[in-house]
């Protein structure tokens, strides 16, 4: 069997050190879309070295996301990448994170679940420097065909909007080279570019990172309603719920629940409004 539930818990962590630098933070958030206006006090915070704050959604690709790469080459995981899909992520920030640093990251597979058709394997990634723990970001990865072993089938994630009208609505637009920017960030998955591989993937054209929908709807959050405090995030989850193209525009609802927590979901306008991002929480101080 392809997906040894075993012998993956019992695994190892593996640690690996992890570098970047303020060229990486301003590559990540120019990959988001920040810099529009390019002299707009609040977007400078994203791409002036001098002013730089870091967005804990970073953490997805610090290291090239060494973290999820490290989860899959586990003892007991042999799977086609292919049969692969990002179910859902979170990122749970412990203290800013700096502009420069060095660490080290450790990923081991924290849980395996059985969905009937498909497994998920649950990674976790822990980064700390010399000063302690950085963050934790956990990805639920679903890998189709490989379910049905006896497994727990684990917890769900779906979780409902408010019934009532958001306390944001706003609209974030992609632009036609925001993939192949974003993807220097270290995803090189072909889907983002390369139309001829999009085809046989099943797309029309190539579709955008969800990681960079992840990012996108964060800064929005903390644009729209938390000050721009990037270091008011204290966690970030989400689950992906669809796919948006470069060119078309993403709309981002958000509700607050309580006095630390915000919920929220986006979709593509141009698709009348189809799923991109759904259960998403957002806590905060």
């Amino acid at each position: 069997m392809p997906i040894d539930a075993a012998k993956a818990l019992a695994a190892e962590p593996r640690s690996t050190e992890i570098t970047w630098d303020h060229k990486d933070i301003q590559l990540y958030h120019l990959g988001l879309g920040a810099g529009v206006p390019a002299t707009d006090p609040a977007e400078l915070r994203y791409t002036l070295e001098s002013k730089l704050h870091v967005l804990p959604s970073f953490a997805t690709v610090a290291g090239a996301g060494l973290g999820v790469v490290g989860g899959l080459s586990a003892p007991g995981i042999e799977v086609d990448l292919a049969a692969v899909l990002h179910g859902t992520q979170s990122v749970t920030s412990h203290r800013p994170i700096p502009t420069a640093g060095r660490a080290t990251s450790t990923s081991r597979v924290a849980d395996v679940y059985d969905k009937g058709k498909a497994a998920v394997l649950v990674l976790r990634t822990d980064v700390a420097d010399e000063d302690g723990p950085l963050w934790t970001s956990e990805a639920q990865l679903f890998v189709r065909g490989e379910g049905g072993f006896g497994g727990k089938r684990g917890p769900s994630v779906r979780q409902d909007p408010p019934e009532r009208e958001p306390d944001l609505v706003t609209e974030r637009g992609i632009r036609e080279e925001q993939a192949l920017l974003y993807r220097l960030s270290g995803d090189w998955n072909p889907l983002h570019a390369d139309p001829e591989f999009a085809r046989l993937a099943g797309f029309d054209r190539p579709i955008l990172h969800g990681l960079c929908s992840y990012g996108m709807a964060l800064k929005a959050v903390v644009d729209e309603l938390l000050g721009g405090h990037v270091t008011r995030v204290s966690s970030y989850a989400v689950r992906f719920a669809g796919i948006v193209h470069p060119g078309e525009t993403l709309r981002v609802r958000a509700w607050h629940l309580d006095e630390t927590r915000i919920q929220l979901t986006a979709t593509a306008v141009e698709r009348d409004d189809a799923p991109v991002l759904g259960d998403g929480v957002l806590t905060h101080t």
